[in-house]
């Protein structure tokens, strides 16, 4: 028999702990069950907790994940019920994290004093964006705080998801320009050098293939230091040249332009747009103040510069769809789309079925791409490792010709 730590919610809300002896966390489970209590979590002399039953209790997350996770446990528990207040609370008791038992502390005591739930959320600082505010008050208004935070939860999970597929497809090619250029590095400055000798003590002119090696390698190692100090400087002076309105709008122009990435940009920051502006009207958020809002989850600023138009031309009385065609930035079926959610009134329906539908195509279209990529990287880097080879081959033989 072993001692077990428990923490279990009543039939009336009230949260209870203490100890209690079994052979294993199920038999707690079904002691606290027959005594007709919630089990939360059980742990073992101060083990790990270990979720039961809600598999909200496992998640471990920060930044934005802790948001996301901390917004889908509210959700699932103002759908059950329970009042706002008393779900943080339960929050709290299950949560193992010091930084979310924290934030949720800080939240119920805002709560408790009675403000409302945006206005405690703005003022735990930039952690809850303008767009995740907004579709809070919203949800306030209409008194249908938890389908807010259920829009809002799949709206960050479709969100992180796309993201994180995108990242997790450039890895492999990441990984592989990385080994080559070590491989590389080691050839030109360690291995090389070993040979150099011995071509030097030939007495006749080296190949120039194995001359343009040679000096490459010694290039690299007198200038290396210089060259990685003239990268780091480039990258500081671009970054802050960047920083100024003219030069990024130009720099996410030239983006949009690049062949291949230039569309697959275009794509995602449609379907990013799409899906921010049309959960924000869903969650009851009128159209201007939503296409300001989500103006700002665009990342190109040439795209945004574009909606900011598109806002404007709302003022005078006309349609969304038409400034965004004639930016010509806009690929021409989320414009239809966009028209016939206008024409219907289904505005918002339209503008998630075009982020949906921009999902898919920017993962096809990153699976298309890293089929193109990858040959194409293993072809050339082991074209121009083989090259290095040869040419350090050809030396030697030469050796044989020289008259003994």
């Amino acid at each position: 028999m072993a001692l077990y730590y428990f923490k279990a919610v009543s039939q009336n809300g009230e949260t209870q702990e203490g100890r209690l002896e079994g052979q294993n966390e199920q038999s707690i489970v079904l002691q606290l069950q027959q005594r007709g209590l919630i089990p939360l979590s059980v742990e073992q002399d101060a083990g790990q907790r270990h979720s039961l039953g809600a598999g909200w209790l496992q998640r471990r997350s920060t930044g934005e994940r802790q948001i996301q996770a901390l917004t889908q446990d509210l959700a699932a528990l103002l759908k059950a019920g329970i009042p706002l207040e008393r779900a943080l609370g339960i929050m709290i008791e299950v949560r193992s994290q010091a930084g979310d038992i924290r934030l949720l502390s800080q939240i119920r005591e805002g709560i408790q004093r009675g403000q409302a739930l945006s206005v405690v959320l703005a003022e735990q600082g930039s952690g809850f964006s303008p767009f995740y505010l907004n579709m809070i008050r919203a949800a306030e208004v209409s008194g249908n705080l938890e389908l807010g935070l259920a829009d809002l939860a799949l709206y960050l999970e479709r969100s992180r998801q796309l993201r994180e597929k995108a990242l997790s497809a450039l890895i492999y090619p990441i990984i592989l320009v990385l080994v080559s250029a070590v491989s590389l590095l080691i050839i030109l400055t360690y291995v090389i050098p070993q040979f150099q000798q011995l071509f030097a003590d030939m007495g006749q002119t080296m190949p120039l293939s194995t001359r343009i090696v040679i000096g490459s390698a010694e290039f690299l190692r007198d200038m290396g230091p210089w060259l990685l100090l003239a990268l780091l400087l480039a990258l500081i002076a671009g970054q802050r040249l960047l920083a100024r309105p003219e030069p990024r709008l130009a720099w996410d122009g030239f983006k949009l332009r690049l062949p291949l990435a230039g569309e697959l940009i275009r794509r995602l920051e449609v379907a990013r747009f799409s899906r921010s502006l049309g959960t924000l009207m869903k969650g009851g958020v009128p159209l201007l103040n939503a296409l300001t809002i989500a103006r700002d989850t665009i990342n190109n600023r040439l795209l945004a510069q574009t909606v900011g138009e598109a806002a404007d031309s709302l003022k005078e009385g006309k349609r969304l769809a038409d400034p965004l065609q004639a930016s010509g930035l806009f690929p021409p079926l989320a414009i239809q789309m966009i028209r016939v959610g206008e024409e219907t009134g289904q505005l918002e329906t339209m503008l998630l079925k075009v982020a949906d539908r921009y999902d898919r195509e920017v993962e096809s279209t990153i699976q298309r791409l890293l089929t193109i990529l990858e040959p194409v990287l293993i072809v050339g880097l082991g074209v121009i490792i083989a090259g290095i080879i040869i040419s350090i081959l050809v030396a030697i033989l030469s050796i044989n010709e020289l008259p003994i």
